[in-house]
């Protein structure tokens, strides 16, 4: 099982291809709720140069509270995470498909919440 949705586009910008994810996830009912620029913490932290590559933490604030009312410890493993990231050849824009993470937790209650993240993340990228 692939832990991950992905999307390779070609002929755009970074910032053009972060716009549009961030704007597929809103579609969605996904806000952004952390944003973490790789490429600058580790030119900070390490002097180690890297292409642009962000984390965006993606929450979908309807999803999240049911799958906290059915699994109160799951926030451990919120938001789901997105990537934009400089591939040779374009933008990749990567997605945690929740249904994967969420296999440690053997609850059927949550599995089926986060098979609806899955739709709402695979169409997400998708769109992009």
């Amino acid at each position: 099982m692939s832990y991950t949705f992905n999307r390779l586009l070609i002929g755009i910008s970074f910032a053009e291809a972060d716009a549009r994810t961030r704007k597929a996830l809103g579609d969605r009912g996904f806000g952004v709720l952390t944003e973490i620029d790789v490429a600058a913490t580790m030119k900070n932290k390490i002097d180690r140069e890297m292409p642009p590559y962000v984390i965006l933490g993606a929450c979908n604030p309807k999803m999240a509270y049911e799958a906290i009312g059915i699994e109160p410890r799951v926030g451990a493993m919120l938001p789901c995470n997105v990537i934009v990231r400089a591939v040779e050849g374009g933008v990749e824009v990567s997605a945690i498909d929740p249904v994967a993470s969420m296999q440690a937790i053997e609850n059927p209650a949550l599995h089926a919440v986060a098979g609806q993240v899955r739709d709402l993340l695979a169409e997400a990228v998708a769109a992009i």
